[in-house]
């Protein structure tokens, strides 16, 4: 049986993309729904999927925090093959905060396959929240083998729009922004943004994004 929470649009899909969680949110929460059934509307199929620390807590195991994010690489990895036996197609890797790390430290390897397109990160975590003076979480932007698309809210903790904009990213990684958003899109009370309307957008750009490569 299927590992994977899938979401796909009523037509043939133009991708798919396998989706990973953050650090503290499993793969069914209310942001993975919403932004999976968006990426539905713009014709991009979501398998998502819960690395085994997740998974456990569904069954009564412990809270503890997450295994640093290279030790969820080889998980990560597991879950890829697994999505190629059972889909066709291009691919790409993703996931929110966390996820979307492990999603572009895969992205390096050396040996990954052909029908892996890119690599798309929701709220990437440039560095701990609020923390702009520690170091940053480059490497895997640096090394990543795929064009890289990073959908940022504009004020996230892990990485503002106006903290990003001091640094030089490669190339290969391209960056949008959500208007007022924080690290799970959602805008202030006082701004014309919305929820709805930045994890619209952020879709959007997932789906044109993967239709380009």
């Amino acid at each position: 049986m299927s590992s994977f929470l899938w979401t796909r649009p009523e037509a043939a899909a133009d991708a798919t993309l396998l989706l990973a969680h953050g650090a503290g949110a499993p793969m069914d929460s209310t942001f993975m729904a919403r932004l999976a059934d968006a990426l539905a509307a713009e014709g991009v199929a979501t398998a998502r999927f819960e690395f085994a620390y997740m998974a456990g807590r569904r069954t009564g195991g412990s809270k503890r925090p997450p295994p640093r994010a290279d030790k969820l690489i080889a998980e990560f990895q597991t879950a890829l093959q697994e999505l190629m036996n059972e889909s066709e197609g291009p691919l790409l890797l993703g996931g929110k905060s966390m996820g979307g790390r492990v999603a572009a430290m895969l992205g390096g390897g050396g040996s990954l396959p052909g029908r892996v397109k890119g690599v798309t990160c929701f709220g990437y975590p440039f560095h701990p929240t609020g923390k702009s003076d520690a170091e940053w979480r480059l490497a895997p932007l640096e090394e990543a083998k795929r064009p890289v698309l990073i959908l940022q809210g504009d004020r996230d903790p892990f990485g503002s729009k106006q903290e990003i904009d001091e640094i030089t990213l490669p190339d290969h990684v391209s960056l949008t922004y959500l208007e007022d958003g924080n690290h799970d899109f959602g805008p202030r009370g006082k701004s014309p943004a919305t929820l709805a309307g930045n994890i619209q957008n952020a879709a959007a750009a997932a789906a044109a994004f993967a239709k380009a490569l």
